[in-house]
C-alpha cells in the first residue's frame, strides 16, 4: 500500500484538502492507499481552516484531523511527498535531503511533459550542489548559476496558490485545482 503525504505552510488549508479529498477519490476509485498532511510552519493540534472545512462538506468529504507539524519520522513513513508549491518543497529537502527520491510538488508530480521533468531534475542537482557548497562555505560556478537561472526561468510554476485569509470561493477553486490533479495523480498510480 502505497503511503502519502501532503504538505503545505500550516497544514490547516491546501495539503488538508489534499489529504482528504485523495482519501475519498481512492476509496470510491478501488485504490488502496494511506494519506496524511503535515505542515512545514505549523504547531501541531490546530483545526482546519472554517472555508477549508467548508469546501470539504460541499463535496461531501468530511475531515476531522488537526495540524501537524512535518517531522522526519512523517518523511520516513512516506513513499511520496507531494507539496503544494516549489517554496515547500525546497524547504523540506533542506532540512531531509534524504527524501530528494520522493518529494515533488503536486502539480510537477502529475505533469507529462518529459521535457519539463528532465529541466526539474537538473534544477533539483543544482539546488543540492549550492545546498552542500554553502554548507562547506563554497559558491556555485558562474556556469551553474547561469544554469539554474536559466532552468528558473523556463520550468512553469507548479505552485498552487495559498487561500489562507481568503474568501470561501477562493477556497473552492484551490479545491478544484487540487481535485484535477489528484484525479491525474491516481491515474499515475494506477499505471505504476
Amino acid at each position: 500500500m502505497k503511503r502519502i503525504l501532503f504538505v503545505c505552510t500550516g497544514n490547516t488549508c491546501r495539503s488538508p484538502m489534499a489529504e482528504a479529498m485523495l482519501r475519498e477519490l481512492a476509496a470510491r476509485n478501488g485504490v488502496s492507499l494511506e494519506v496524511r498532511s503535515a505542515g512545514v510552519s505549523t504547531v501541531n493540534g490546530l483545526p482546519v481552516s472554517p472555508h477549508a472545512a467548508e469546501t470539504l462538506r460541499r463535496k461531501g468529504i468530511a475531515h476531522t484531523g488537526q495540524s501537524q507539524s512535518l517531522t522526519g519520522d512523517a518523511i520516513g513513513w512516506a513513499d511520496l511527498i507531494l507539496t503544494m508549491t516549489s517554496g515547500h518543497k525546497r524547504g523540506l529537502l533542506q532540512w531531509f535531503p534524504q527524501a530528494v527520491e520522493k518529494t515533488h510538488t503536486l502539480m510537477e508530480y502529475v505533469n507529462q511533459d518529459e521535457t519539463v521533468i528532465e529541466h526539474i531534475h537538473e534544477l533539483e542537482q543544482l539546488y543540492s550542489e549550492m545546498h552542500v557548497k554553502q554548507a562547506l562555505g563554497q559558491q556555485l560556478s558562474a556556469a551553474e548559476r547561469s544554469r539554474l537561472l536559466a532552468l528558473e526561468r523556463e520550468i512553469p510554476s507548479f505552485d498552487i496558490a495559498d487561500p489562507y485569509g481568503g474568501p470561501l470561493d477562493l477556497y473552492r477553486s484551490c479545491a478544484n485545482e487540487i481535485e484535477r490533479a489528484l484525479l491525474k495523480l491516481l491515474d499515475k498510480l494506477r499505471q505504476e
